[in-house]
């Protein structure tokens, strides 16, 4: 069995884009990854398709002599782009090895440790505010106590744990983002705190907590929105709400360990991450209570790997996911096989056409998903929707 064909394509997904690496070998077989370009990796498509020559004609069951072979094609530029399109090619590959023998990909290493998997409703009201409400089919957040309804709505679903991000709200206290180290907001590039916004996460965690009760974890992602000197700050004060995590984003080790060491709360972070080189330093400094891995940018292959560099610092870790719902199964195959798991990421809030996009969609039961036995990733994408809502 070789590689005959390697194909990207790109579908409408609201305010981003929901991408598809799909491989064909010469007997027929098929094997699908889900990747992101609509955060800072645009072009991804074009790279994916400038590697695939790379291996068109090898054996897709052999992906770690196929992801050897171009990081030595991209060692000079390696990790960024390259990194997440030899991950795309990667899990595609694994796809099609674990359907050519009958058995789900986690069965491939092993797995699973466990079958029911414990999610986290990611970016909880943040995608219920601002424009990015009017694709998810929900109504839009107009107060804080919207927003306190709708957290006492997820703690009633199931879900044992939400994570939010800071929603701050106008002088006619309707919320919105702040997303300063994106560019969406003011803020940048300086990210600078100041008391206001202190008071604001305060005000936000607050409306949230008392809505869900003690006993609900809450989590707090800042992104890249500060430096050193405001995520202590904000560090101080989400003290009074218990966070399950802190969540913040930045390169350089040795500060993240300054701000664990200091802080009421563990702190999360990592997914931006790719691969082992770039989590050592974080590693050594002691910097994360919950290493978060993207598996998607990464591969599954190498993300078991730092998994397992991360157990040998005795952290567990998380996936970085927020994307479509194959993603979610690679994400879950991954939270499967890892001894050191501590819980997935999972976007309820989409865009309505989401689950369009496939045959089937991942199953939730009491906070968990379910994983099933399913060949390959367990999950069937439906060609023909994609290319309906085509941006190519």
């Amino acid at each position: 069995m070789k590689i005959a064909k390697i194909e990207t394509l790109r579908a409408d997904a609201g305010w981003r884009l929901f991408s598809f690496c799909k491989i064909t070998t010469n007997d027929g077989l098929v094997g699908w990854s889900e990747y992101n370009e609509g955060f800072g990796s645009r072009g991804l498509s074009q790279v994916i398709e400038a590697l695939a020559p790379l291996v068109t004609g090898r054996d897709p069951c052999a992906w770690e002599a196929i992801t050897a072979w171009l990081h030595v094609c991209t060692r000079q530029s390696r990790g960024g782009l390259n990194q997440q399109a030899i991950a795309a090619i990667e899990n595609a590959c694994l796809d099609i090895a674990a359907k050519a023998r009958g058995i789900s990909v986690c069965r491939l290493f092993g797995g699973p440790i466990r079958d029911r998997i414990p999610v986290y409703w990611s970016h909880f009201g943040t995608y219920r505010v601002g424009p990015r409400a009017q694709h998810t089919g929900q109504p839009r957040l107009m107060s804080r106590d919207n927003i306190a309804r709708h957290a006492a709505e997820v703690k009633a679903l199931g879900f044992r744990c939400l994570k939010t991000n800071i929603l701050p709200v106008d002088a006619s206290g309707v919320p919105g983002p702040f997303a300063p180290s994106f560019g969406a907001t003011p803020g940048h590039p300086e990210l600078n705190w100041d008391n206001a916004l202190l008071a604001q996460t305060a005000a936000h965690l607050k409306a949230i907590r008392d809505a869900v009760g003690p006993e609900m974890g809450v989590m707090l992602d800042v992104n890249f929105h500060f430096k050193t000197e405001g995520f202590l700050r904000i560090a101080d004060t989400v003290a009074p709400f218990d966070l399950t995590w802190l969540e913040i984003d930045m390169h350089d080790a040795p500060s993240v360990g300054v701000i664990r060491r200091r802080a009421p709360c563990p702190i999360a972070g990592g997914e931006t991450l790719h691969g082992r080189r770039e989590f050592r330093p974080f590693f050594e400094h002691h910097a994360y209570d919950t290493a978060i891995i993207d598996v998607v940018w990464n591969g599954l292959a190498e993300s078991l790997k730092m998994a397992a560099f991360a157990d040998a610092y005795e952290v567990n870790v998380a996936p970085h996911n927020f994307y479509g719902h194959l993603c979610s199964m690679i994400s879950a195959t991954f939270s499967a096989c890892v001894p050191n798991f501590r819980i997935m990421e999972i976007d309820i809030d989409s865009v309505s056409w989401r689950d369009e996009f496939y045959h089937s969609v991942p199953v939730f039961e009491d906070g968990a998903l379910v994983l099933g036995d399913a060949p390959g990733w367990g999950i069937e994408v439906d060609e023909a929707v994609i290319k309906k809502r085509s941006l190519t």
